[in-house]
């Protein structure tokens, strides 16, 4: 998220994360001086996808999921209505979602089914736009540390993005 920031600095950049201490470095970093690295257009919010700030709702023209662990990796994997719906609010009309996820048997959660996710996916107003594999270099392109550590696009562990568009329902 700091990446795309610095990268784009006429884009406000919001963090968003139910655990405040995970944000904890990043925000620091992000509220130092502008001479020091700092970045005006970052923010974090301390809050689960499922309980979103209503200030929120139909702000965004993107959101990206990287990586999702817990009960939001659990949600987009099981198709949840309650997650997909908060993270389809988040959009407005012509809004992308891009998620990269990465799940295998010993993680315990079903595999993904494209089928069940392209229905649920539209059910909440997001049109399936693509899908595919994602390669180690692009994750390594993504600067997520938690990539890394999960080993994720290997071939013990592929990843997928998953990509979405906001209807105007």
């Amino acid at each position: 998220m700091l990446q795309r920031a610095r990268r784009e600095p006429t884009t406000l950049a919001i963090g968003l994360d139910p655990v405040a201490s995970v944000m904890a470095d990043a925000s620091a970093r992000a509220a130092r001086r502008a001479d020091r690295g700092g970045l005006p257009n970052a923010l974090f919010v301390v809050a689960s996808v499922e309980q979103l700030p209503p200030e929120l709702t139909n702000r965004a023209d993107e959101v990206t999921v990287t990586l999702p662990w817990g009960s939001l990796l659990d949600g987009i994997v099981a198709a949840e209505p309650e997650v997909l719906g908060s993270m389809a609010a988040l959009l407005r009309p012509g809004g992308r979602l891009d998620i990269v996820v990465s799940t295998v048997a010993r993680d315990g959660r079903r595999p993904l089914d494209m089928a069940r996710l392209v229905a649920a996916f539209d059910a909440v107003g997001l049109a399936w736009h693509e899908a595919g594999d994602v390669t180690l270099p692009e994750l390594r392109a993504l600067g997520s540390t938690w990539a890394k550590r999960l080993r994720a696009g290997t071939p013990e562990r592929p990843a997928t993005r998953l990509r979405f568009e906001r209807t105007s329902r």
